[in-house]
């Protein structure tokens, strides 16, 4: 789906919606939310990303690059289907407002595990037919993923590399034996992607249909124990252990004085370079199956990444090393066409990053939150924009515009007011005005603050491990307002539909 010249949307991650099985999923509430961003007049719909997430719940630090999350499979159709009977909820019902993945992965996990019995005893040829010819056109990345899983599984969670060394090392006849032995393990999470995409591409019908586009998040980096590193640990700087030499972070900045330690393993870009990049074309190949359009996370990565010795507890040990630059996107453009990135370019942007996004031509970000902390100069201040822009309130690292507001100094409250104007009442209000106003292409705001939430609503705050990724709301917080009021903004900035106007 191509956007229009001038779009707005809303980021909401899909585990952020309402729905009576612990999380958000693709299920009846996700088709609600898209309806009530055609009404508002929103042309798009930001997520982060669908892989499967961590044990935190962080979905930027994922057993796999390719797969979708089991967590968001939806269990409403899986009934309607007949493959899971009614659910019973557990007896001590789920914690109010927030995931407990604690409770919920279990009780969701066993509930596909229950529809996957029931697919094997009650689907019709076709369903077999269909499952089975999708798991032939996803081979390239699926057989991998689920012999990973399984093993996860047959070795208690235990990560790859502690796993025997002929499956570490990948031996052929142990893989063999593995795929023979675990074949009901595999046939589960196979069935459960499956669901999965089935569920996704509904999705995206139903929401290109009403002229909202879905919006991606693609990780720059992959999780260490993840099947990504475990099937091509060649890709990777790794020793003779297994072990990362080399992970990913960023340097020491105003924001942290010992920089960020991520821990990824970082790429042997050399080694990708030689089969011209396969593996990210097949990565982007997947991601355009799944979105219109999607955001590359720590674009500057690809000029330039900082590298930490792994043994090192923090990233001020750390250095530039070269990126693959445009020798990548130049790979990517020549094998799937015209791309459809946004490049978050965010934090210490060099001149090289700066090239390397001007030679690819993709819009960049701009962060309204962060520009009230200087002067008129600032480059985040709407009349500084470029139209190759996708312009934001805030993202899912920042804090609410309500919370901004709330721990501002008295001197950025004053430029901020002055500036859009707003006051205290109505300041997410007049940062979505601001962001929609600008010459911006695409203009996207958390829905945290188009409801003006404060900030025990955030969804992550950088650089602490526990207590994020598991903000909900509930269609009792949202009213028939925000909707009218952001579809006033909206139309009136050449957005959305004129006729919005007239409500």
């Amino acid at each position: 789906m191509k956007l229009p010249d001038r779009a707005s949307g809303v980021l909401l991650h899909p585990t952020s919606l309402p729905g009576p099985h612990g999380m958000g999923d693709l299920g009846p509430s996700a088709y609600h939310f898209v309806d009530w961003l055609h009404a508002a007049g929103q042309s798009v719909w930001q997520w982060l990303p669908t892989t499967p997430p961590d044990a935190t719940g962080s979905p930027y630090q994922s057993p796999s690059a390719f797969a979708g999350s089991p967590l968001m499979v939806a269990l409403e159709p899986l009934v309607e289907r007949g493959w899971l009977n009614d659910l019973a909820l557990p007896a001590s019902g789920w914690p109010s407002g927030r995931i407990d993945l604690h409770t919920v992965v279990p009780w969701r996990l066993a509930a596909l595990r229950s529809a996957t019995a029931g697919f094997a005893e009650r689907a019709s040829k076709e369903e077999r037919a269909e499952l089975e010819l999708w798991a032939t056109s996803r081979q390239s990345w699926l057989d991998d993923y689920v012999l990973f899983m399984a093993l996860q599984t047959e070795h208690q969670g235990a990560p790859w590399w502690e796993w025997p060394l002929p499956l570490r090392r990948r031996d052929p006849l142990a893989l063999s034996a593995a795929r023979r032995q675990l074949q009901s393990e595999i046939t589960f999470w196979t069935f459960v992607q499956w669901c999965f995409d089935q569920q996704l591409a509904a999705l995206k019908a139903h929401a290109n249909a009403r002229g909202v586009a879905l919006m991606g998040d693609l990780p720059i980096f992959v999780a260490h124990h993840s099947a990504d590193c475990w099937a091509r640990p060649d890709l990777y700087h790794l020793d003779e252990q297994d072990q990362p030499t080399l992970v990913a972070g960023a340097p020491p900045d105003a924001l942290g004085p010992e920089g960020q330690h991520w821990g990824n393993p970082l790429y042997r870009w050399d080694r990708m370079a030689e089969d011209g990049y396969a593996w990210w074309v097949a990565r982007l190949r997947r991601a355009m199956q799944l979105a219109d359009v999607f955001r590359i996370d720590h674009f500057r990565g690809f000029a330039a990444y900082w590298a930490i010795p792994a043994e090192s507890p923090t990233a001020l040990t750390g250095a530039w090393q070269p990126g693959p630059g445009l020798a990548l996107f130049e790979a990517l453009r020549e094998a799937l066409g015209e791309l459809p990135i946004v490049a978050e370019d965010l934090g210490l942007i060099t001149p090289d990053v700066a090239e390397l996004l001007a030679n690819c031509g993709y819009p960049g970000m701009r962060v309204l939150l962060f520009a009230f902390g200087g002067d008129a100069t600032h480059e985040y201040l709407p009349h500084h924009y470029i139209a190759n822009t996708v312009a934001y309130t805030g993202t899912h690292d920042t804090d609410t515009v309500r919370g901004w507001w709330n721990s501002a100094g008295p001197a950025e409250r004053h430029f901020a007011a002055s500036y859009l104007p707003a006051h205290e009442g109505d300041i997410h209000w007049g940062m979505i005005r601001g962001a929609c106003n600008s010459v911006a292409r695409l203009a996207i705001f958390p829905f945290q603050d188009v409801l003006g939430l404060d900030a025990s609503h955030r969804m992550n705050i950088p650089g602490t491990a526990t207590g994020n990724w598991g903000w909900r709301f509930h269609w009792s917080m949202v009213g028939p307002e925000p909707g009218r009021v952001l579809g006033l903004i909206t139309a009136a900035s050449g957005r959305g539909p004129f006729e919005l106007l007239g409500r």
